[in-house]
């Protein structure tokens, strides 16, 4: 019983009760199905809140431990070993706070096969968290690879005209990248005949002479999983395919499970390659800003715009990741979640009018502004947090990680910063072009095709606008009064920072 009561444990598998009531709910019933799964995503967010209460930000250690024996054979040990941080607790809150939002939002988007729909979600969460909270190598791939399934299905039952193909992408390109992290991880478990991240870090980390091909390994599964330029060609297509909750849950924590990775893993374990190799992570992530941005201008589909914004945002975050500072760090550990809400919230939006227009080219739009003044406010407020507004949350966190790349010692190249910050103009350019042609000018040809067949374009509806305001109150909240997020990850940052200044030849 004292295994189940643990806090990290509870919060992980506490939507495995919701999955197992949904098997024995009628599958005709709906509604009870959808209130079913919100209740138990509710319940997971409130456990999560009972976790940040219980968490000592000041503290810098793993707290809040659950550690059990699991699989003990010939001299290895594998264990159950979860833990929250600094580095963590962040994007625990994040997963659990957008995915009942995401439940929220397929209302009546989602109406076959709702029961399998629900199921489905409750799993991906169970999986979500439980990467955020491994702390054996072994656990957090177990982990890793469960969320496959799920989104797997998600994908290819419950997504676009190309689905199939979208689900099949996905699934190979992660597979790949986590077969490379399978043999990668053995690596570490041979080397100290155990799996526990705290205890190879302790002991004082992998060998220099095998860090660098570790590093690479490991980089291959999370630069696929961000995605990361140039492997990032699999996002575009689950992201337009999936359905709106898919989308919002895809964008804004699966991809944070790449670079949670490249933070929990590669940094700590592999330190003197991380700062051997900082040079060219920057270089990649300052590619993947200003090609993804380049790619965002050119799309007409307005999804496909958002998901290729997703490419150039989290280089962002890789560059704060390796400039191997508090500043770097920090803002890129802010930025996850700030990307997480702005961008989930633009989807939930694209989802919104998508359910009435069926469409998502932004040329057959215009006007929507006067047709729908409240969707288009806060679609305008996303917007600008999506592009970095200063007084809201994207701000903060790219002018974070600007400062931390700037003054690297490990990237040792301004410049770096210097191109990435045309990134944050480049967005503005694509941003506002979109909103543009989609709520100011004329009223655009799907209006009018609209009101021949006699529907009239509503504004936002009371389930919607409750959906949207939690998102609304984070854009502001990081924005305007950033401190209490920063102290929440600072001083597990700190102790990171120099940790890396002890193991490392090269980093002053």
């Amino acid at each position: 019983m004292e295994f189940f009561l643990q806090p990290l444990t509870l919060v992980t598998f506490f939507p495995l009760l919701g999955v197992l009531l949904l098997f024995f709910l009628p599958s005709d019933k709906k509604n009870l199905l959808r209130w079913t799964a919100m209740g138990f995503t509710l319940g997971t967010l409130g456990i999560s809140l009972w976790v940040l209460e219980l968490f000592n930000a000041p503290n810098p250690h793993l707290q809040l431990v659950a550690k059990y024996d699991w699989i003990t054979v010939a001299g290895w040990n594998i264990q159950y070993h979860m833990g929250v941080d600094g580095l963590s607790i962040l994007l625990l809150l994040l997963t659990t706070f957008l995915t009942p939002i995401s439940i929220f939002s397929t209302w009546t988007a989602v109406e076959e096969r709702v029961k399998e729909f629900m199921i489905f979600f409750l799993m991906l969460e169970i999986g979500m968290v439980g990467v955020f909270l491994a702390q054996d190598l072994f656990l957090f791939y177990v982990f890793w690879e469960f969320t496959l399934i799920p989104m797997y299905f998600l994908i290819g039952i419950w997504g676009g005209p190309r689905r199939i193909y979208a689900a099949i992408k996905f699934f190979l390109y992660t597979m790949a990248g986590s077969g490379l992290m399978l043999l990668a991880l053995l690596g570490p478990g041979i080397e100290g005949k155990t799996f526990s991240l705290p205890d190879l870090i302790s002991s004082g980390g992998i060998p220099t002479n095998t860090q660098f091909w570790l590093f690479l390994a490991f980089t291959a599964a999370f630069a696929i999983k961000v995605p990361m330029w140039p492997l990032h060609s699999w996002l575009p297509d689950a992201h337009v395919e999936a359905p709106t909750a898919g989308s919002v849950i895809l964008a804004g924590v699966l991809l944070k499970m790449g670079t949670y990775g490249f933070l929990r893993f590669n940094i700590p374990l592999f330190p003197q390659a991380a700062v051997d190799l900082a040079p060219w992570m920057a270089l990649f992530a300052t590619i993947g800003i200003l090609y993804g941005a380049a790619l965002a201008f050119a799309q007409s589909d307005v999804k496909k715009l958002v998901a290729y914004s997703s490419v150039s945002h989290l280089g962002f975050v890789i560059l704060g990741l390796f400039a191997l500072n508090p500043e770097g760090i920090s803002g890129a550990i802010l930025q996850m979640f700030n990307h997480g809400i702005s961008t989930g919230a633009l989807f939930l939006l694209v989802g919104m009018i998508y359910e009435q227009t069926h469409t998502r080219e932004i040329k057959v739009y215009g006007g929507l502004w006067k047709i729908t003044p409240v969707f288009g406010t806060v679609m305008l407020i996303v917007a600008l947090s999506s592009m970095g507004l200063p007084g809201l949350n994207g701000f903060i966190g790219e002018f974070t990680i600007l400062l931390g790349a700037f003054g690297s010692t490990a990237i040792n190249n301004p410049w770096y910063a210097g191109l990435s910050a045309l990134g944050i103009i480049m967005a503005a350019i694509y941003i506002l072009t979109m909103f543009q042609n989609m709520f100011l000018g004329p009223e655009g040809s799907i209006v009018e095709e609209l009101k021949k067949r006699g529907h009239v374009l509503r504004d936002l509806n009371r389930r919607e606008i409750i959906i949207m305001i939690p998102m609304l109150i984070f854009i502001f909240w990081v924005g305007l009064y950033p401190k209490p997020f920063f102290d929440l990850i600072g001083p597990t940052v700190d102790n990171l920072v120099a940790a890396l200044q002890t193991t490392t030849l090269a980093l002053p």
